[in-house]
C-alpha cells in the first residue's frame, strides 16, 4: 500500500500502518492509495477518521458521516492507476518557469529593505534566485490581509526592484482572523468564520485570539480574495503562500467546530483544498496563467488548484530528513505532484553546529532533485522583534550564512539545479498532462522489477535520473540499487553499468549518488 498523502514516519510501504485521517501541521491526509496488486482506491469522505492496513484486514473508519463513498480503479501499472485517478480528480496546471530555480525564505524577513538586500546579494554573487518569500506577521493584525505600511511602505516598488533582479515575490497569507482585526466583525456577522458548537469560537491562540475563516463557504472565499486582490494583487504581488492550511487548531476538537458544509468531523479534511481553490479562482479571474500556491496541507483534488504542498514545521534532524523522503514519495503517489520541504528542517539549526551544516548540505543535495528547491527555516539564535512588531526573526538562512565550506557546496548544487531546469520542466509537463509525480518511487518506473517495490531510500526524478540521498551524519558511502532493464551512467564519475545490481558508491560531502538512465 502506497500513497495516502503525507505522514511523518519512516515507512514508505504503508502495509501494517494505522493512519489518522485528519489534517495537522506536517500531516496531510490525501486518502488515495496504490496497491501492488494493481488497483487504486480513493476514500472519498472528507470527514475525520482512521484507516488500518493490517495483515489480516483493511479497515476504514469515519467518526461522523451519513454515507460511505469510495472509488476504485484497476490497471496494470502504477502509471496507469495514477493517470486514471487524476483524470477523475484533476491535473495540476503547468508549473510556471520562474518557479524551477532556487527559492529563498526564512522566518522571517521583517521589512522591505531586508527583502531587497538579500535578493541583491544573490545577484551580486551571480547566484540565480527565482523566488523570495515574505513570511508571516508582515501585517498589522491577523486577518487584515495587508502589509504593515511601517515596514513595507511601497510594495509596488519592492516588486519592481525584485523583477529587475529576475526574482519573483511570494507573500504569506494566514486564514486566522483576530477578534480585533478590521475585518472580524463583518466576517463574523456574515457567517464567514468557523464556529464552535460549545464555548467561544476561538480556534487558535497565537499572538491574539483568532478564528479561521470558513473556506467551505463560497462567499467567505470571495470576501477574502477581494481583500487580497485590493491589498496585494493590485500592488503587483501575484504569488501566495497559504499557511496554516489544515487549519492548525490550538485544540483539535474536531467535533466541536462547524463549517458551512457541515460539522468539521464530517467535512474538515477538505478545508485546504477549498482554501487553495479560492485563491486559484480569484487569480484566474484576473487573467493570471497557471497560478500556484505554496500550501501546508492538501486533500484529494488539491492538485488542480495549483497546490504546491510543503511538509510543514518539521525539526532539523537526520531522522526528520528521512521522514520527509517518505512523505514526498507517498504524497506524489496520492496524486499531488508538486511537493517541497524546508531544506535543513524548520525548527532549529545553527550556523556554528557542524552536524547541522552537514544536514543542510545533504538536504540541499536531495532537494536539487525534488520538484521545488526551497530554503526555509527558523534558524538559531533568534532575534527579538523590532519596534512594534509582535514576532522576531531567526538567524540568517541564506546559502552564504553557514560558512565558506557549506557555501561552496550549496553554490555548486544551485548550478546543478540550473542545468536541470529544462529537464525538470519536462517532468512538470508530464505532471500536468498525465498526473505523474515529479519525484517517483523506483517501482513507479520499474513495476516489473520486484526489488524496486522494496527500495525506500532511492527515487527517480522523472524517468531519467535515479537519486540516492544520504540520511546519516558522517556517512560517505552507500549501497545503491540500479533497476533491471536499463543501463545507468554514474553522473559523478561517468561509469556505465547495466541494471539489476547493487553497487557501493562514494558520497563525499559535496555530492550524492546520482545515475542517468541512458536508454529510457
Amino acid at each position: 500500500m502506497y500513497g495516502m498523502g503525507q505522514y511523518q514516519q519512516s515507512q514508505l510501504n504503508l502495509k501494517g500502518c494505522k493512519l489518522e485521517l485528519a489534517q495537522r501541521n506536517s500531516q496531510a491526509t490525501v486518502p488515495f492509495l496504490i496497491s501492488n496488486y494493481g488497483y487504486g482506491l480513493l476514500w472519498n469522505n472528507p470527514g475525520i477518521g482512521e484507516v488500518t492496513f493490517a495483515n489480516n484486514i483493511t479497515e476504514w473508519k469515519n467518526i461522523d458521516t451519513d454515507c460511505i463513498d469510495y472509488w476504485i480503479c484497476a490497471e496494470d501499472t502504477p502509471k496507469e492507476i495514477i493517470s486514471a485517478y487524476t483524470n477523475v480528480t484533476g491535473h495540476s496546471p503547468k508549473m510556471p518557469q520562474y518557479a524551477l530555480g532556487l527559492w529563498q525564505s526564512k522566518l522571517r524577513y521583517r521589512n522591505q529593505n531586508e527583502v531587497i538586500s538579500v535578493a541583491k546579494h544573490y545577484h551580486d554573487l551571480h547566484i540565480p534566485l527565482s523566488v523570495i518569500v515574505i513570511d508571516y506577521f508582515h501585517w498589522p493584525k491577523q486577518g487584515d490581509f495587508k502589509f504593515d505600511k511601517l515596514y513595507f511602505p511601497n510594495p509596488e516598488k519592492m516588486v519592481k526592484d525584485l523583477k529587475r533582479l529576475n526574482v519573483e515575490l511570494m507573500v504569506s497569507v494566514w486564514p486566522n482572523i483576530d477578534c480585533t482585526s478590521e475585518n472580524y466583525n463583518e466576517m463574523n456577522e456574515k457567517g464567514y468564520l468557523v464556529r464552535a458548537d460549545n464555548g467561544k469560537s476561538i480556534t487558535m491562540t497565537f499572538h491574539g485570539n483568532t478564528t479561521f475563516f470558513d473556506t467551505t463557504n463560497p462567499k467567505a472565499r470571495r470576501f477574502v480574495w477581494d481583500k487580497i486582490k485590493r491589498n496585494y494583487y493590485q500592488k503587483e504581488v501575484k504569488h501566495f503562500w497559504l499557511d496554516e492550511a489544515e487549519p492548525e487548531y490550538s485544540t483539535y476538537d474536531f467535533d466541536n467546530y462547524r463549517l458551512h458544509l457541515g460539522r468539521n468531523s464530517q467535512v474538515g479534511n477538505i478545508y485546504p483544498t477549498l482554501y487553495a481553490k479560492g485563491f486559484y479562482e480569484g487569480e484566474k479571474k484576473e487573467g493570471q496563467h497557471n497560478p500556484i500556491s505554496l500550501i501546508r496541507s492538501a486533500w484529494a483534488g488539491s492538485q488542480k488548484y495549483g497546490s504546491l504542498v510543503w511538509s510543514g514545521d518539521i525539526d532539523s534532524s537526520f531522522r526528520s530528513f528521512k521522514y520527509q523522503y517518505q512523505a514526498g514519495l507517498n504524497i506524489g503517489l496520492a496524486g499531488i505532484p508538486w511537493w517541497t520541504s524546508d531544506i535543513g528542517g524548520f525548527h532549529g539549526g545553527s550556523s556554528t553546529d557542524s552536524e547541522f551544516k552537514e544536514l543542510l548540505i545533504r538536504w540541499f543535495e536531495f532537494a536539487v532533485y525534488c520538484p521545488i528547491l526551497r530554503m526555509h527555516g527558523d534558524r538559531e539564535p533568534h532575534e527579538f522583534p523590532i519596534d512594534n512588531q509582535v514576532e522576531g526573526t531567526g538567524a540568517p538562512n541564506e546559502i552564504w550564512s553557514f560558512g565558506k565550506e557549506t557555501f561552496d557546496v550549496l553554490r555548486k548544487q544551485v548550478n546543478i539545479r540550473e542545468a536541470l531546469k529544462p529537464y525538470i520542466n519536462s517532468c512538470m509537463n508530464e505532471a500536468h498532462e498525465k498526473g505523474f509525480p515529479v519525484m517517483r518511487t523506483l517501482f513507479f518506473e520499474f513495476p516489473e522489477d520486484k526489488v524496486s517495490w522494496n527500495i525506500e531510500d532511492e527515487h527517480m526524478l522523472g524517468r531519467k535520473y535515479l537519486v540516492a540521498p544520504i540520511f546519516e551524519f558522517g556517512k560517505r558511502r552507500r549501497q545503491v540499487y540500479l533497476p533491471f532493464g536499463s543501463r545507468w551512467k554514474d553522473v559523478n564519475n561517468g561509469s556505465i553499468r547495466s541494471g539489476g545490481i547493487w553497487i557501493n558508491c562514494e558520497a563525499s560531502l559535496d555530492q550524492i549518488p546520482v545515475f542517468e538512465r541512458i536508454d529510457y
